[in-house]
């Protein structure tokens, strides 16, 4: 029996939002054993967080460095192996440099730093370590958005031909950073936000998802970003034309002020033969369409017996019970977990259905980021990927 993974958090403390859910997540399955944080730059804040963590008092640390120092200094198998990252974006960077350079591995929040410049750097230390590093762009650890990949990839659209994907939200639609809100205040801030408001947040979800599900890489894009709340700094709404590596097109629009939307994040795939399309508000269901065929509805946990490999891993609940946006998380969690043993002894199996994002994704999205920045800048009409 393999033994539970120690790992830290950085992050979670009082007021935050996305510590706990990496928490629920990395906990789900019995994988992971926490055993420290860093849950907060102040100190007593850090302190005071242990409790719901249950971590012991005196490994709540008052800051990342001095966790990574201590539980590095510890005999062997008893001190931290594994650091989940959920800081705001401009610390991710040189929290995870720290941690590889340390021997940790690594579960970073997305995106991956702020700027590409950085991601490339962190991509050079994963592959000079060989530490696993994984990134949590949530949506692809659904079930059926497994399975719409595999579905692409096993041809049975064709040649694919269009990709819509879209990002609604409208939490920032009134200038709320400007009361002291605290998940906008850092959000609408470059200097721990980094150079994408909306983008940055949202919409590097939306590329990761667009092209996760095509299995097409972004070659060239045509941008338009606004921020249309007055004094912001950053953008709160973008669209964008997309040009994919072997011809196909697309259209990706994320917005944080689209009044009365939550988290709808959605996507459409057509080839020659047919399309696919997959909504987070109905994450069970994946429609097929076909040019000479009725919709067929697949559904997760239904008794399929073509349903793929990689969906059936991940489908949590039988049919009828709605997956969760928590059970998302913990499946990225439990794949890493997977990867990780893996590599602490070759013996360990790790099965070929194991997926999760990674540093080329981290890198990917801060390229995409800054590129749909260039390109709403600029008088060309199309920006090279």
């Amino acid at each position: 029996m393999v033994k539970k993974l120690k790992v830290g958090i950085i992050g979670g403390g009082e007021g935050a939002f996305i510590g706990a859910v990496h928490y629920r997540a990395a906990m789900l399955d019995g994988y992971y054993e926490l055993v420290c944080g860093a849950f907060s730059s102040d100190p007593e804040k850090s302190k005071r967080s242990a409790p719901f963590y249950h971590v012991e008092a005196h490994r709540a640390y008052g800051s990342w460095q001095e966790m990574f120092e201590k539980e590095k200094a510890k005999p062997a198998g008893e001190g931290m192996e594994v650091v989940m990252i959920t800081t705001p974006n401009h610390l991710h960077f040189p929290q995870a440099m720290m941690a590889l350079d340390m021997g940790f591995h690594v579960i970073c929040d997305k995106p991956v730093t702020i700027s590409e410049k950085e991601a490339l750097e962190l991509e050079k230390k994963v592959a000079e370590t060989g530490l696993v590093f994984a990134l949590t762009h949530t949506y692809t650890g659904y079930p059926m958005v497994m399975e719409a990949r595999q579905i692409v990839a096993s041809g049975k659209l064709g040649r694919i031909r269009k990709v819509v994907v879209e990002y609604p939200q409208g939490w920032l639609s009134t200038p709320i950073e400007q009361t002291g809100q605290k998940q906008a205040s850092w959000r609408a801030n470059p200097k721990f936000n980094g150079p994408g408001g909306c983008m940055g947040d949202i919409g590097v979800h939306a590329e990761n998802l667009a092209e996760y599900i095509s299995g097409l890489q972004i070659d060239e894009l045509c941008a338009d970003i606004t921020s249309f709340v007055e004094g912001r700094q950053l953008d709160d709404d973008a669209s964008v034309l997309l040009r994919f590596k072997g011809g196909a097109k697309g259209v990706l629009h994320a917005s944080q002020v689209s009044a009365g939307e939550e988290n709808d994040i959605n996507i459409r795939v057509y080839g020659e033969k047919g399309g696919l399309e997959w909504h987070q508000a109905e994450p069970n269901t994946l429609l097929l369409k076909w040019l000479d065929q009725p919709v067929q509805i697949l559904r997760a946990g239904g008794n399929y017996p073509n349903l793929s490999e990689k969906t059936l891993w991940n489908t949590r609940t039988p049919g009828g019970h709605p997956e969760g946006y928590i059970e998302a998380f913990a499946n990225l969690y439990r794949n890493a977990a997977y990867q990780i043993n893996h590599f602490k002894d070759k013996s360990n199996p790790k099965p070929d259905h194991i997926l999760y994002p990674t540093i080329t994704d981290g890198v990917r999205g801060m390229r995409f980021i800054e590129k749909v920045i260039e390109s709403a800048h600029s008088d060309q009409k199309w920006t090279k990927f």
